[in-house]
């Protein structure tokens, strides 16, 4: 019972950061991009405001439910489950060393002016996005192979009577 509850918490917390990500890299990136430039960066920067919490809420719950189903479980499903975790790092890994950076400046751009790369540096943001979004729905299709797949194996395989010598 509690690991199918773990399961269904790192399904709910990855399922939902999946979802986040992409719901920002099939409409926010595209709006960004289509709106003035000083519309965008006062948009983006009091969005991460209100990212910031959820976001970094989001990518701890999946990554240590994740993680702590690899640890309750053994064979195939602690190796899905492991790595659906080490993705949710790799999402909040990229986030926090690619784009929280990137919005700090797009914070102070939103106060003054952008610089001349900027261009550059939006597209290196949309990339980051587009890399944690990946990792983050790739970790959710996995913890859902695991679902669809059975159920989450909590001890080592034994042996079968029919397969024991007589």
């Amino acid at each position: 019972m509690r690991i199918r509850l773990i399961h269904a918490l790192a399904l709910l917390a990855t399922g939902l950061l999946a979802g986040a990500f992409g719901y920002g890299a099939a409409n926010l990136v595209p709006t960004f991009n289509a709106v003035p430039l000083d519309m965008r960066l006062s948009f983006h920067a009091e969005l991460m405001k209100m990212n910031g919490i959820t976001m970094q809420s989001a990518m701890a719950v999946s990554t240590l439910s994740s993680l702590t189903l690899a640890a309750l479980t053994h064979g195939r499903a602690r190796l899905i489950s492991g790595t659906a975790g080490l993705l949710a790092v790799a999402s909040f890994l990229v986030t926090r060393l690619g784009n929280v950076p990137i919005n700090g400046r797009i914070k102070q751009w939103a106060l003054t002016s952008a610089p001349a790369d900027h261009a550059e540096v939006l597209r290196r943001w949309e990339l980051f996005n587009n890399i944690r979004t990946l990792t983050a729905l790739a970790a959710f299709a996995l913890l859902i192979v695991l679902a669809v797949g059975g159920r989450p194996s909590t001890t080592r395989p034994t042996h079968h009577q029919a397969d024991k010598p007589k």
